[in-house]
């Protein structure tokens, strides 16, 4: 599943929490779908991090 997907699931799932409620499986999709998107965020933030260079110029 790309991020895309990924994001618009997570959404519906929140649209339907607000609007009549998730069953426990939906739920559960919701907790893994989320916990994909913050290790996605997780990974690419570590990149940034470790690309970047500090240059100390006199």
């Amino acid at each position: 599943m790309n991020i895309d997907d990924l994001v618009a699931r997570i959404n519906e799932l929140a649209r339907k929490q607000k609007s009549v409620g998730l069953n426990e499986e939906e739920l559960a999709e919701r907790a893994k779908l989320r916990e994909i998107y913050l290790g996605n965020v997780r990974r690419n933030f570590r990149a940034q991090l470790d690309n970047i260079e500090i240059v100390d110029e006199p």
